[in-house]
């Protein structure tokens, strides 16, 4: 049996993301001034994926990419490239715009979280963080 270290690193793929935002105001952590540009990651695959490798150099036991819906691509890449196990955090931004769409009939809620869910699987995530988790536990049980 294999025992993780606490080590724990992530890919910080975010660039000041709008979709960031209701969790921003929900834990009161919005910037009082200013913004995060100058600690994110700048959106170059070859820059993200050098991070990765520093952070596996480190000694980290897995890798989350966040947002996960924005970045499937960042977690096939991580995926192909690196023999680590891949979390994918579905922020509560993407979690929000579904169930907002649902609320006002636009979209079936619970297909569109099912097909969300499916395409990170589908990207090459292990592990998916998501505020769906009850619901999509019902639906995979059902």
């Amino acid at each position: 049996m294999k025992v993780f270290r606490d080590t724990y690193h992530e890919l910080r793929s975010q660039i000041c993301l709008g979709i960031l935002r209701p969790f921003r105001e929900a834990a009161e952590s919005t910037p009082q001034f200013g913004d995060r540009r100058s600690y994110r990651w700048t959106g170059k695959q070859e820059r993200g994926l050098k991070e990765v490798a520093l952070d596996i150099d480190e000694g980290a036991d897995i890798v989350m990419v966040k947002p996960a819906m924005t970045y499937l691509d960042i977690i096939s890449d991580v995926k192909e490239n690196f023999d680590l196990p891949v979390a994918a955090y579905n922020v509560s931004g993407e979690y929000s715009m579904i169930k907002a769409a649902a609320a006002l009939g636009w979209i079936d809620e619970e297909r569109a979280m099912m097909e969300l869910l499916t395409s990170i699987k589908r990207a090459g995530a292990d592990l998916i963080l998501t505020y769906f988790a009850k619901d999509a536990a019902r639906v995979l049980n059902r």
